[in-house]
């Protein structure tokens, strides 16, 4: 199973952009499809976006389109998800999940593997 160190969460004004990094090791990283999911206070977890480990496939949540780009550096064992144009209805705290589950899924069940979470806050 991996495990993972998350990065890059932070507090930034309407229209910004964060990175926000997930560092993995325990496993074969490139095995794994990750996904990023966030939960707002008082909501359920949120697919946000997801890469597959097959054949680097992505898929995104319709608010963040556009806007959210997920990328994986699979030497660097790293997945990572530029957020630009952030509104203040993005701040929730983000966790990246894996899986060695085929394509590339924003349905929170489907991971078995999970980051400990990066606050993101968007107010100005």
């Amino acid at each position: 199973q991996l495990q993972f160190v998350e990065s890059g969460g932070g507090l930034v004004q309407p229209g910004g952009s964060l990175r926000l990094s997930c560092a993995a090791s325990g496993a074969t990283f490139d095995l794994y499809s990750i996904g990023w999911f966030r939960q707002a206070p008082g909501k359920e977890h949120e697919g946000v976006s997801c890469i597959s480990s097959s054949d680097g496939s992505t898929d995104y949540a319709d608010s963040v389109k556009g806007r959210f780009t997920i990328s994986r550096d699979n030497a660097k064992n790293t997945v990572y998800l530029q957020m630009n144009s952030l509104k203040p209805e993005d701040t929730a705290v983000y966790y990246c999940a894996a899986d060695p589950i085929i394509g590339c899924s924003l349905v929170a069940r489907d991971f078995g593997s999970w980051g400990q979470g990066a606050q993101v806050t968007v107010s100005s």
